[in-house]
């Protein structure tokens, strides 16, 4: 599938050391302007040598009863949660309760390809084995509890997408093993798990294994936004276990973080390990660049909400943040934040947009294809609102701008429309892609 959407940090700039003069009124400026504007609900956090020096918060944590989020509201971090369970299984490790060279086939030998997997290959994404959240009929079932019998089940017959550490390729699938796995060996649940090796030995206060949403724990819902916020299904966690049940807040990411890079959980070779990145997978991390800088983290996203967290482990500060409803990109929202703490230039986002009539829409409708990448956009309208289509991919709304320009803040797309040449451009990620109506 082509996707258009950017998942890391891409500025081009070089950044200093953390600025002295941190500009807070500006960041918070930016962020209530997304607020202002619908863009962004969640919670942001920045620290330096381990010490928390921002925070923020914006939107709603429960929409219906415009209940506000506090820094201790908590969030359903999605993938993040990988991060947790690398460290925990290089834990296990540490303390002999397995080998990183064992074939998975000890615990489940009917997954294909079971005797060629190495746990290593699970923790590092170069198993093979078809991540179950890719399937169709996944949003059919992801509400519903799931015993461990019943996911093995649906991950041995989802087979294998390639040979056994011959590449990377992202899998849910590996990171719910792993819990499994950690069970297995441990002899306790992964909540016990998480507990008794992260959470009480370096005292975060609000990161569990998720349940149903609390609001009275001061919980947030998450949220998509079509015309209005529309609360979304919950996952229930049962499914995603390691790999993205894990509830928790910026502050806590960061003192997570803080540990994780300091020796406080597992050993620094323990750590270089999930740093080693192979094909731009590590084992439970990514690399993340910004300018000359490079932090290690995770993005996470799991119904409504998303996150992301980095560390920089020169500069020793680490950013997090947390949201229960975007319709912005995430990835300008994470340049931001990082440009304020480096003392880089940074836009304010305006959001001013034009009232076009349903008939001067027409002059844009059709379908458009390019030389410069294989795919096809093809463009209607719905009453007011123009809609887009790129190929094997869902619609989305379009807002004008300006004359003949539109753009989607999800995923930082801008279409600037020639409709003489029967031309579109398509701008995102700093590349500008031509298209030709058909």
């Amino acid at each position: 599938m082509k996707k258009l959407f950017l998942s890391f940090l891409i500025p081009l700039f070089t950044v200093n050391a953390f600025a002295q003069t941190f500009d807070k009124d500006k960041l918070d400026l930016y962020l209530q302007t997304l607020e202002n504007n619908n863009k962004w609900m969640g919670s942001v956090a920045v620290s330096e040598n381990g010490k928390i020096v921002y925070t923020k918060s914006i939107g709603y944590s429960d929409v219906a009863t415009k209940t506000r989020p506090t820094e201790t509201t908590k969030y359903r971090i999605g993938s993040i949660s990988k991060t947790f369970t690398s460290a925990l299984v290089l834990k296990a490790a540490e303390e002999n309760k397995l080998s990183l060279d064992t074939k998975i086939s000890k615990f489940f030998p009917n997954i294909k390809n079971a005797d060629k997997i190495s746990i290593a290959n699970l923790l590092n994404h170069r198993s093979g084995i078809h991540s179950f959240t890719d399937n169709e009929n996944y949003l059919s079932w992801n509400t519903q509890k799931k015993s461990e019998k019943e996911l093995l089940k649906i991950i041995e017959d989802g087979g294998s997408d390639f040979e056994p550490d011959s590449k990377a390729d992202y899998s849910n699938s590996n990171y719910v093993l792993l819990s499994f796995i950690l069970e297995k060996v441990y002899n306790k649940t992964y909540s016990e798990i998480l507990s008794e090796k992260i959470i009480e030995p370096i005292g975060l206060k609000n990161t569990y294994y998720g349940r149903k949403i609390n609001m009275n724990n001061n919980e947030a819902n998450s949220y998509t936004f079509a015309d209005e916020w529309k609360k979304e299904s919950e996952t229930d966690l049962s499914i995603p276990m390691g790999a993205g049940a894990i509830v928790s807040t910026p502050s806590d990411l960061l003192q997570f973080s803080n540990a994780l890079f300091n020796g406080k959980i597992i050993s620094e070779k323990s750590l270089q390990l999930m740093e080693t990145i192979k094909d731009n997978y590590g084992s439970g991390l990514f690399q993340m660049p910004f300018g000359t800088k490079k932090a290690f983290g995770h993005t996470g996203g799991i119904d409504g909400f998303t996150s992301n967290f980095g560390y920089f482990p020169a500069e020793k500060v680490a950013f997090a943040y947390t949201s229960n409803g975007s319709n912005y990109n995430n990835n300008n929202i994470a340049i931001a934040i990082l440009s304020a703490v480096f003392n880089q230039p940074y836009e304010i986002p305006s959001f001013q947009t034009v009232d076009l009539s349903s008939n001067d829409l027409d002059q844009y409708l059709g379908i458009y294809s390019s030389k410069d990448i294989p795919l096809k956009i093809t463009i209607t309208k719905n009453d007011k609102t123009l809609m887009a289509q790129a190929t094997e991919q869902s619609s989305f709304p379009l807002e004008a701008t300006d004359k003949n320009i539109f753009k989607f803040d999800q995923a930082g797309i801008v279409l600037e429309f020639k409709p003489s040449d029967k031309k579109i451009i398509l701008k995102q990620g700093g590349k500008n892609y031509n298209f030709t109506q058909e």
